[in-house]
């Protein structure tokens, strides 16, 4: 539908003109290399054009993104040193975080994206900046602002991320994290809090979890796809149940986590004989390696199709294995990871799963692997909440 809307602010009459388009979920193979391009028009007034994809863009970690955005300006002889051109993050409602700004030759970078953010100066009128080296947290929203003068415009650009969403809960127990608890768990187990989107999008692939944890927005919710009395009762309908929006301090849940493309491998090391938490710690660092994390484990699962029925140590001290090919005496029907809890550290004897980074980012830490596991840098207490029925 077009829509025309006459501004009066005081001599400078302004027409905008919009296409209003409705934009439908596409399967992830066919949104890749997809520019989609939501055309903004104007009069002759002297107003910037902005013109930027409505939907979203996808990469993985490590990998580089074009975030598209194209202005016009009328007249063309504009002076482009006049343009100013300015990406932010939109990280909470009204709250956004500065990227990159351009004034004619002049550029700046900001914070995390410094060495990593450039225009992709493609022709006159482009302002899309080019993100390398892309990491977990770069995932969200994008605004791009083109001024001239008194003149601006925005579009806004989503970046999404190829990977894999898990449910997560520390070896102290279930529903034992505040919001902040959770995004400290998640960071420590190679990943991030999960969006709703990326939430929703497991749950379509066949994500069924009977336990409410925290996604980044700071809502609580879990998937279910096989209906349950014990999950929010037999008789509604399979889907992502929401809790709304909970105390980030007061109320503890799990986590969901999200991570992506992994910059290495994760390998289950060959032994004669299994071993307790700290010898498979001082296995993995003589290997060259260390203990692999969670979701370093569902990354090499989900991404690079590791399937192994031999239950290992992780970094967290719970013993898990993926399965790809489900089959007879490997933990049910479905593929996935199984989760075996949190054994004896001393006592108990598995196997161990190591992570080796790809050779040119090798840098093993022998430190943090010596930590005692279950501890983070904030604490999580043991005497919260207990564990509750859904």
């Amino acid at each position: 539908m077009l829509y025309s809307l006459p501004l009066f602010l005081g001599t400078v009459t302004c027409v905008v003109l919009t296409f209003v388009l409705s934009v439908t979920s596409l399967p992830a193979d066919a949104e890749k290399g997809r520019r989609k391009v939501v055309h903004v028009l104007e009069d002759d007034t002297g107003a910037v054009i902005v013109q930027t994809a409505p939907g979203k863009v996808i990469t993985h970690r490590g990998g580089s993104i074009t975030l598209p955005c194209r202005y016009h300006h009328e007249p063309e002889s504009s002076d482009p040193n006049r343009i100013r051109i300015k990406w932010t993050k939109v990280t909470d409602a009204l709250v956004f975080e500065d990227v990159f700004v351009a004034l004619g030759l002049q550029q700046r970078v900001f914070r995390s994206y410094r060495g990593r953010v450039s225009l992709e100066q493609n022709g006159p009128g482009d302002a899309s900046v080019i993100i390398h080296n892309v990491t977990l947290e770069d995932y969200g929203r994008y605004e791009c602002e083109v001024t001239n003068d008194m003149e601006d415009d925005t579009g806004f650009v989503n970046l999404d991320l190829e990977g894999v969403v898990f449910p997560y809960y520390p070896r102290v127990g279930r529903y034992k994290l505040n919001y902040h608890q959770a995004e400290d768990v998640c960071k420590e187990q190679d990943a991030i809090l999960a969006s709703h989107a990326q939430l929703h999008k497991a749950w379509l692939e066949g994500l069924d979890w009977c336990n409410a944890g925290w996604l980044e927005d700071g809502s609580v919710q879990y998937p279910i796809s096989h209906p349950r009395d014990q999950c929010g009762r037999k008789d509604t309908p399979a889907g992502v149940r929401n809790y709304g929006y909970r105390h980030k301090e007061d109320e503890r849940y799990d986590a969901f986590c999200f991570t992506s493309n992994l910059n290495g491998e994760v390998y289950f090391l060959k032994r004669f004989k299994k071993v307790n938490y700290a010898e498979a710690v001082k296995a993995c660092l003589r290997d060259s390696s260390v203990v692999a994390k969670v979701g370093q484990l569902y990354a090499a699962w989900k991404i690079q199709l590791l399937d192994r029925c031999e239950a290992g140590w992780l970094e967290d001290a719970s013993i898990r294995y993926p399965i790809v090919n489900p089959r007879t005496r490997c933990g049910g029907p479905q593929p996935g990871v199984r989760h075996l809890g949190f054994p004896d550290l001393k006592f108990r004897l598995y196997g161990v799963y190591c992570f080796r980074k790809n050779q040119e980012n090798v840098n093993v830490d022998v430190v943090k692997m010596t930590q005692r596991p279950g501890k983070s840098s904030k604490d999580i207490p043991m005497n919260t909440t207990t564990t509750r029925n859904i």
